[in-house]
């Protein structure tokens, strides 16, 4: 079965960087679309970032643009998130997630990791 495993959160300085790995297994992903999202307390989850495995396209929420780059290690089968100049607003439970390409609800998720960016 498909499986999500996020790695690579911790708690970090306002204006610092973090990088999320997502590996994922169990089946191709070439025709599915990876996301990112998150949630931080008391708030409901929000989209941050997805790319589309087979054509590289990627799409960012407007808060996330020009400080998180989405990008996909097909050797790894490994979606990554680089996220620079963190803000203590970024700080949320981050979720890796998967969906087949023509599909609007993405079906599979991981388990999280915590990213806390400290004023």
């Amino acid at each position: 079965q498909v499986q999500l495993r996020e790695s690579g959160g911790g708690l970090v300085q306002a204006g610092g960087s973090l990088r999320l790995s997502c590996a994922a297994s169990g089946r191709t992903f070439s025709d599915y679309v990876m996301a990112w999202f998150r949630q931080a307390p008391g708030k409901e989850r929000e989209f941050v970032a997805a790319i589309n495995w087979r054509t590289g396209y990627t799409d960012y929420a407007d808060s996330v643009k020009g400080r998180f780059t989405i990008s996909k290690d097909n050797a790894k089968n490994t979606v990554y998130l680089q996220m620079d100049s963190l803000k203590p607003e970024d700080t949320a439970v981050y979720y890796c997630a998967a969906k087949p390409v023509p599909n609007a609800r993405y079906d599979y998720w991981g388990q999280g990791t915590q990213v806390t960016v400290s004023s």
